[in-house]
């Protein structure tokens, strides 16, 4: 049985589930879905379209599967798709798609924290940490477990890899690959995330290997594409094969490192090698 505040107002058309936990003042449009046992404190809006799985939780003034904020939008039939036991906190925007058929997507046991935003089109995985007003621009990808600090802003289109970690008010314009430390304006990649690896359970050896991998991207002479080879040479783990597969798919090219050795004084955020993996043969680099 569901419990649905007398203010809350329900489309006719909405499914909901059972064990429904409906706050006042919630507005649910035509066309919803909600799964079971999911809580909506008060003043949530859930667009048409919109699909909620079971164990949410969804704090007040929270907004889920609005129009986008696109002006090529044409009133187009879009939704938005969350998973299950996701924690979304105040005032939370999550639009839903732009183009006709399309969504917004994020997976399970997600924790998006108050004022973090998620534009149209964006897939965001599981088990990702969102942090206070975190901003996703249109078509933005965010593998699992990828952290994303406070006041954090991506350009559309860029992907943040699995386990990657974001550090605060950072400017993101290129695709940050899988289990590195990212910051900056723009922002460059620091260092492994040594800790999220180990917390995640990945083993002393496929550890090894990721930082033989980064030493070849980002501390070597190598470019992009001279250090992938170097690192295809070696018999690697799934995650560096992952780490690979990554930037060779990345359309945008990757986060370039700082100069000098991490922790040395007077780092510089420029960038310092090439960015891209060229389909020519020829390197594309910014400075």
């Amino acid at each position: 049985m569901n419990s649905i505040h007398p203010s809350a107002v329900i489309g006719k058309r909405v499914q909901l589930g059972e064990g429904n936990d409906i706050g006042p003042g919630c507005v649910i449009e035509d066309g919803a879905v909600l799964g079971s046992r999911n809580r909506l404190w008060m003043r949530v809006y859930v667009g048409p379209g919109t699909t909620l799985g079971d164990d949410n939780q969804v704090h007040m003034g929270a907004v889920i599967g609005h129009v986008p904020q696109d002006l090529a939008f044409k009133d187009a039939a879009t939704s938005a798709r969350v998973g299950h036991r996701n924690t979304i906190r105040e005032y939370v925007t999550i639009h839903r798609g732009t183009k006709e058929g399309t969504a917004t997507a994020l997976g399970d046991d997600n924790f998006l924290m108050a004022n973090a935003h998620v534009a149209h089109n964006c897939e965001i995985g599981s088990r990702v940490i969102m942090a206070n007003l975190a901003t996703l621009a249109g078509y933005c990808v965010i593998e699992d477990e990828a952290f994303l600090s406070g006041l954090v802003v991506l350009h559309q289109f860029v992907r943040v890899g699995r386990l990657a970690m974001l550090s605060g008010l950072s400017a993101v314009n290129k695709d940050v690959p899988p289990f590195m430390v990212c910051g900056g304006r723009p922002a460059v990649i620091q260092g492994l995330n040594v800790v999220g690896l180990r917390r995640s359970g990945i083993g002393p050896q496929a550890r090894e290997d990721i930082k033989r991998a980064y030493k070849l991207l980002y501390r070597s002479d190598l470019n992009v594409s001279n250090a992938l080879e170097a690192i295809e040479r070696e018999d690697n783990s799934n995650e560096v094969k992952q780490l690979v597969a990554f930037i060779k798919s990345s359309g945008r090219g990757i986060c370039a490192g700082i100069t000098g050795e991490e922790g040395e004084e007077g780092d510089s955020l420029l960038p310092r090698k090439p960015l891209r993996v060229p389909a020519s043969g020829s390197e594309v680099s910014e400075g």
